[in-house]
């Protein structure tokens, strides 16, 4: 069963529409995983996936997505929802919204605030409810013995590897190591050049005083 959907903007990542709002005792996790179709687009529009297509496992759910002229419809079913199935439903979003105007959709820049597509989302999606229909089941038998060439990952590997790129771009280049006494490299330098003169100065004055009282002590003692 289709149970999230979410369609953005590949160009800035930006979410323009999801369906109808759920209302009902599901939406607390359901926004949780809303949350995660979110991180998949930032994820497309930055870059870090590539592939047109694809299916992403996350707990017994997963998110299926395809691209397509700069859009991104992004869904999550059960994991037993056919995937075959999930993809139809994404081309039909997909035309759907080419029915759109382009200037228009451009135009957007509050997230879901496409609120027309919200509707027709809904509709597709009363569709694909029910697997057994006579139509879902012309769709899953058609061109059955064609695998879709949909690659799969877990979502988990994904969000490690954007971890571990966060951490790289943190690295300089020319690695220095940080002080972590002054703070700042340029202080650090300072105080390397002065810190032995300051010493240096200090230690002649405690000399100077020392012999001061010891000289002082003797003539007192003399008396």
């Amino acid at each position: 069963m289709v149970k999230v959907t979410v369609v953005g903007r590949v160009s800035d990542g930006l979410p323009l529409a999801q369906g109808l709002r759920y209302m009902n005792e599901e939406y607390g996790y359901l926004s949780c995983y809303r949350q995660q179709a979110e991180f998949i687009l930032q994820e497309i529009s930055r870059g870090a996936l590539t592939a047109s297509k694809m299916n992403i496992i996350v707990d017994h759910f997963c998110f299926n997505y395809l691209v397509e002229k700069g859009v991104v419809f992004i869904v999550l079913c059960e994991s037993t929802y056919p995937r075959k199935l999930a993809f139809h439903y994404l081309q039909d979003i997909q035309k759907e919204f080419e029915k759109f105007d382009k200037t228009l959709i451009g135009k957007i820049t509050r997230p879901y605030s496409f609120v027309k597509f919200d509707g027709i989302i809904a509709n597709i999606s009363r569709q694909y409810i029910d697997t057994r229909t006579q139509a879902n089941l012309s769709k899953f038998n058609a061109n059955r013995k064609q695998d879709l060439d949909v690659a799969s990952e877990d979502i988990y590997n994904i969000v490690e590897r954007k971890r571990n790129s966060e951490t790289m771009r943190r690295v300089p280049g020319t690695p220095q190591p940080e002080s972590t006494i002054w703070c700042s490299p340029r202080l650090e330098v300072l105080a390397l050049k002065w810190t032995p003169i300051i010493i240096l100065v200090i230690t002649s004055m405690a000399l100077l005083w020392a012999s001061f009282v010891l000289t002082d002590d003797f003539i007192i003692s003399s008396w």
